[in-house]
């Protein structure tokens, strides 16, 4: 048995594009609320993305896109898609492992449930989003799941610093463009 997640093809002309580094921050979110964006036009997923940058140099490492849909697979968010490619292209499950170094994941919005554990467990040092509240939710109709009520203080207590709030305007218009769209919003369950 084998799981195969694949990116969709737009993505590798769109990486090819990409400048080597971004060492500013806002930079790397708004590369990656173009992806989110690009995702959501071409139809090959949800309105998310994110990608894994070395914190210091903003080199890019990995990029990813919610394939949630098109690959029949819920856990293929786009956090979880840039956090595996990562790791495999260094060959690590730790991104924080000694001689790394230090590891940034930047996301379009605040992680999911799933997500948030996955960034404590992938070895970032790092986490940067474009906003944190409940606007996209209210927006989209997707429920991110129960987030810890103390989330922020959880990623300080594993030594993950956080930068939030960046460009929230700029990643809320694909969400306001994602509704205006009436994409499908795959919430197994929640309205049952």
């Amino acid at each position: 048995m084998r799981i195969v997640l694949t990116t969709p093809a737009w993505l590798s002309a769109e990486l090819a594009r990409h400048p080597e580094a971004h060492r500013d921050l806002e930079q790397r979110v708004r590369f990656v609320i173009r992806l989110a964006r690009l995702n959501m036009e071409h139809e090959t997923g949800g309105p998310f993305a994110a990608a894994v940058y070395e914190a210091d140099a903003g080199r890019l490492v990995s990029a990813g896109v919610n394939r949630v849909v098109p690959m029949h697979c819920s856990t293929a968010h786009a956090e979880v898609m840039a956090l595996s490619l990562a790791q495999k292209k260094l060959a690590t499950f730790d991104l924080g492992a000694a001689g790394l170094p230090r590891h940034q994941l930047v996301v379009s919005w605040r992680p999911c449930a799933m997500c948030y554990g996955a960034v404590l467990w992938s070895g970032v040092r790092s986490l940067a989003i474009a906003g944190s509240d409940d606007a996209m939710e209210q927006l989209t109709g997707f429920d991110e799941g129960p987030i810890h009520p103390q989330w922020r203080e959880e990623l300080a207590a594993r030594g993950i610093e956080l930068f939030d709030n960046v460009l929230p305007d700029e990643a809320i218009a694909v969400f306001e463009e994602f509704h205006r769209r009436g994409a499908l919003v795959y919430n197994a369950r929640r309205d049952s």
